[in-house]
């Protein structure tokens, strides 16, 4: 089975606002995508390279920001030349378009290890050494096991997560102009924390491929994105969610869910909500990218913590029925858990203070987060990391912990 290109979708990597000429490249390379496929179907390595060499010519002069953003056209395109190779059992020129696909960031594991097309080159040594690597990034399920165990005894200084109270002007203020009283009903926690999750889903698409707004803030975002008839990334949408809890009283925080990427191609994360639910005494998942939440046999709303261990240990998980992209694709279990998240639950991080504003960049202002490492990471230090802006004066910290406990507490 071949591997048609697409965009990767990075959660904050990428720059709003794509000029003209950029628009212009993702016309080309869409086409030039389809002509590729063409190429594949008839087995014409000639008219392949060609078109790989026309690509290249118009790729290479791009910027590097662009190329990051264009670089799943690339990797498929050279991913599917080596396919086209195997199939015609040319095995020097398919590991050649083989190995030039990963270094281009083709990182799909799962897919190299069921697809046909490489048959005549799998048993080489060259495949094996080439794809090795790979196996210890990107066999998620394996990876994710191998990451099961935290250390709850690690007492390196952390600060303690915050809350903004609902008092705040800022929360009265998105809560009154948006009528989220209204929006929440008056059923029990569940169904007032689904509720708003559905609404957020409904009024922000996603939008996976631009940079948030500069003034990031629930009120500001959405009349902007009302406005301009645009979306948000995963970011931006589940700042907002967030925020929108916050000013109903939810204890909430947001969540970037992580990648091991020790080879450093993968630079895709994906972010989520975590809310309080006071009925049951513990976090629940909520993403409104994908309108989702998970969970157990029983009909329970689960946690990320309980998801990561559920699909470590094998045990049965439920997505909701409704879950989906945007309304125009459902969002089915096989692919958004037990791959797209089994890879991005690998380490979480969180800012400290879940309040309005939080990323908003202002003079001065410091940013604080902490992230969750699972021991078997192979980069644990510092445990503390400051980055400072001159420019702007702001400063990022960074603590590191493997204290699970503390980094899943609950609300004081």
């Amino acid at each position: 089975m071949r591997f048609i290109a697409c965009l990767f979708i990075f959660c904050s990597l990428l720059s709003y606002g794509q000029k003209k000429d950029d628009n212009q490249f993702e016309k080309f390379a869409h086409k030039q995508d389809s002509l590729f496929v063409k190429a594949y179907d008839k087995k014409d390595t000639n008219g392949y390279k060609k078109l790989l060499k026309e690509f290249l010519a118009k790729y290479n002069a791009l910027s590097a920001d662009d190329k990051k953003t264009n670089i799943g056209y690339l990797n498929g395109a050279y991913y599917n030349f080596c396919c086209t190779y195997s199939i015609l059992n040319k095995k020097s020129m398919a590991l050649e378009y083989f190995k030039k696909s990963i270094q281009a960031g083709y990182f799909n594991y799962a897919h190299m290890q069921e697809d046909s097309d490489l048959n005549n080159i799998r048993n080489e040594n060259e495949f094996k050494v080439i794809i090795q690597p790979l196996k210890n990034n990107y066999d998620y399920l394996f990876v994710l096991k191998n990451a099961a165990k935290y250390n709850t005894a690690d007492n390196r200084e952390l600060p303690a997560f915050t809350y903004q109270s609902s008092n705040d002007p800022n929360l009265v203020a998105l809560r009154r102009a948006f009528n989220l009283d209204s929006i929440v009903g008056t059923g029990n926690v569940e169904s007032k924390m689904i509720n708003l999750l559905h609404w957020i889903h409904n009024i922000v698409p996603h939008d996976g491929n631009h940079e948030n707004p500069a003034v990031k803030n629930a009120m500001s975002m959405i009349m902007l994105c009302k406005k301009q008839k645009r979306g948000l990334n995963c970011r931006g949408l589940s700042t907002v969610l967030n925020e929108c809890y916050l000013s109903l009283g939810f204890k909430s925080r947001f969540v970037t869910c992580m990648p091991k990427d020790s080879l450093g191609i993968d630079e895709d994360c994906h972010v989520i909500v975590i809310v309080f639910d006071t009925t049951m005494k513990k976090w629940v998942w909520v993403d409104p990218t994908n309108d989702a939440y998970v969970m157990n046999e029983n009909g329970e709303m689960l946690s990320i913590e309980e998801v990561r261990t559920r699909i470590v240990e094998g045990k049965p998980l439920i997505l909701n029925p409704d879950a989906n992209w945007n309304h125009k694709e459902s969002v089915v279990k096989e692919h958004y858990l037990y791959q797209y998240m089994t890879k991005n639950l690998y380490m979480m991080q969180c800012p400290v203070n879940s309040e309005y504003n939080t990323e908003t960049s202002e003079n001065g202002k410091t940013y604080t987060y902490i992230t969750l490492l699972p021991l078997e990471y192979y980069q644990q230090s510092p445990d503390k990391k400051e980055n400072l802006n001159k420019e702007k004066q702001t400063r990022q910290i960074i603590y590191n912990t493997n204290n699970s406990s503390k980094f899943w507490a609950p609300p004081s």
